[in-house]
């Protein structure tokens, strides 16, 4: 339900590319990046690209992306994110007048062959996705085989047995503070290592007497995110360093990757860490106050659903009609209505209109609620109390009904199928008495893992 905070149908966007792809870089995002995200979301990235080819940029809704992709709005936005974290796109949001707004997608190139591999988490969640077997394929396909190193001799001329420079009359200005184009750099997945507690890493560290010097090729980021793939605390780490450490007292990332890898399969699990989706999507800024009436509750649901799954709920789970779903994108879209106003139209028209939604009657009302600046579930609500008589004679195509004085104009604030949605079974929760940290170190005595440093 909170998905209209995050993005709506109606929300322009344009797309910028960072520099014109390879077909290498398709390749990578094909066969790297799409275990790791899912077809949707490169789905989405090669919609992105080709539109970004267009030499005149465009600006599109975001029903242009569900039309041309036939995906909902809700698996559109997951797969953004997805883009987000992985390191492929940066979203940009503009909040223009009212409830406008409009967002920059920028393309960011996928990492190469080594970078893939060399990082700790991209390679490891692949293998754990693909297998063994096709992992160690893909590393021979990328493989740099070295036939021109081994078997052959380099014979190329340098620019300067080919060229030589002309005298000329008139001198070259050389450009100086101009931004050009070029090949930008992928900048990888965006991950931040603030929440890992370094200094009680170091501290550790230095009571065993191990000099500053050993770590010093490996670099925070790499600590940082081989603790996040094997969950691994600052205390283990110290541990890990240990079991990384040469004769020489040196460590590199490769040895550092391997005991971090042979330190969670002794005190982990044998099978690989898997890649999770933890997102969830923010609260609104405005805290809704508690607890709510039954009224407020409606009108809250109403500006925070979309037509399609109200619909749905409305009708018990079944699918709604698609002339439903046209005529709610086109008062939203070209008329530009909000949702919750389109919502309220649709629950009138359902209740009054003998459970049908009829396309020329809807246009009416939402004409005049257009012309009234509706902006809002609650005013709509109340408009169509207040003018219900106004809309039957409509209906009627400008017959005035009979005994319109005894006739009702209230309408039910709250419908019953709404009142009735939220009747399930309670869900049961965790003992008072649950204490974490002693199931903690129950699991850690199980696991055979010692607080104390390997020896």
């Amino acid at each position: 339900m909170m998905l209209y905070t995050e993005l709506q149908p109606v929300d322009s966007f344009r797309v910028k590319l960072t520099h014109p792809f390879s077909a290498y870089d398709r390749q990578m995002i094909t066969l790297f990046y799409q275990p790791l995200i899912g077809s949707e979301a490169v789905s989405l990235f090669l919609t992105l690209w080709t539109d970004a080819e267009n030499r005149e940029p465009q600006e599109h809704s975001h029903y242009y992306l569900m039309n041309v992709l036939s995906f909902p709005l809700q698996p559109i936005f997951q797969a953004r994110i997805a883009l987000e974290a992985i390191g492929l796109l940066r979203t940009y949001r503009k909040q223009g007048e009212g409830e406008q707004r409009s967002f920059l997608y920028e393309l960011l190139p996928p990492l190469d062959a080594p970078s893939f591999f060399n990082d700790p988490l991209l390679s490891t969640f692949l293998f754990s996705k693909i297998g063994e077997q096709p992992y160690r394929q893909l590393r021979s396909r990328f493989l740099d085989d070295g036939i021109a190193e081994r078997d052959y001799q380099d014979v190329s001329r340098t620019f300067l047995d080919v060229f030589q420079p002309a005298r000329g009359e008139q001198a070259v200005e050389l450009a100086s503070g101009i931004q050009f184009k070029g090949k930008t750099e992928a900048p990888g997945i965006p991950f931040y290592f603030s929440e890992f507690n370094f200094e009680l890493f170091y501290s550790g560290l230095s009571e065993q007497m191990i000099p500053k010097s050993s770590l010093r090729n490996i670099s925070q980021e790499m600590i940082a995110k081989l603790s996040f793939l094997y969950s691994l605390n600052p205390i283990d780490m110290q541990k890990v360093v240990m079991i990384a450490m040469d004769e020489n007292h040196q460590v590199t990332e490769e040895r550092m990757r391997k005991a971090a890898a042979e330190f969670y399969k002794m005190n982990r699990s044998s099978q690989p860490p898997k890649l999770q989706t933890a997102f969830t999507a923010p609260q609104p800024k405005e805290v809704l106050k508690a607890p709510m009436s039954k009224e407020e509750e409606y009108i809250h649901y109403l500006e925070n659903i979309s037509p399609k799954e109200m619909l749905r709920e409305m009708s018990g789970g079944k699918e709604p009609f698609e002339v439903d779903l046209k005529l709610a994108e086109q008062l939203i879209v070209t008329h530009e209505l909000p949702v919750g106003v389109v919502n309220v139209l649709f629950q009138y028209l359902k209740i009054r209109n003998d459970g049908k939604i009829t396309k020329g009657y809807a246009e009416r009302i939402a004409s005049h609620w257009a012309s009234k600046d509706v902006k809002d579930a609650k005013t709509a609500m109340k408009l169509s109390r207040e003018e219900h008589d106004q809309y039957l004679e409509w209906k009627s195509g400008g017959k005035k009904t009979a005994n319109k004085k005894q006739k009702t104009t209230r309408q039910e604030k709250v419908p019953e199928w709404f009142a009735k949605r939220n009747n399930k079974p309670k869900k049961t929760e965790a003992p008072s008495d649950f204490n974490i940290e002693e199931e903690r170190q129950k699991l850690m005595k199980e696991l055979g893992i010692q607080e104390t440093e390997v020896k």
